[in-house]
């Protein structure tokens, strides 16, 4: 008999939920609307929170075409005890409709096996065939 390879469930985030990133807006017409390919972020900081929220939601088809082809992973590996919860933007450089790359520095909260922890990184993203992807991060102290 084949082996079934499950995966850790989805969390519960619809449309009319708060938005994962932490902006004052309903998931659909937030970072969903990236998700599902209706709109493209406009901005780097735009794609790191639908990023974001695309891990909340485990959304490993929008972080994998959010990717830079160069650096992307063969797949995202999400551990189901892990639950993020909130994001912080410290800091932008570049980055908007009128730039070709740009950095976003953020602060990632979660909690792991019910122990709080934090991922702090300085992300890199460029425009790749006109559309923000994410190229790499530096993880920060």
């Amino acid at each position: 008999m084949a082996r079934r390879t499950t995966r850790p469930p989805r969390p519960s985030v619809t449309d009319r939920s708060a938005c994962p990133c932490g902006l004052p807006a309903a998931y659909g017409a937030c970072c969903g609307r990236f998700h599902t390919g209706r709109s493209a972020a406009p901005t780097a900081e735009l794609l790191m929170r639908s990023r974001y929220s695309a891990f909340v939601v485990r959304d490993e088809g929008y972080l994998l075409r959010t990717w830079h082809p160069d650096y992307r992973p063969g797949g995202v590996d999400f551990d189901p005890a892990m639950r993020w919860t909130g994001l912080e933007i410290r800091d932008t450089s570049e980055g908007s409709m009128f730039h070709s790359t740009g950095t976003v520095t953020f602060v990632a909260r979660y909690t792991l096996g019910g122990e709080p922890g934090q991922l702090h990184e300085r992300s890199h993203f460029e425009r790749h065939d006109g559309a923000w992807v994410y190229v790499n991060g530096t993880f920060m102290d």
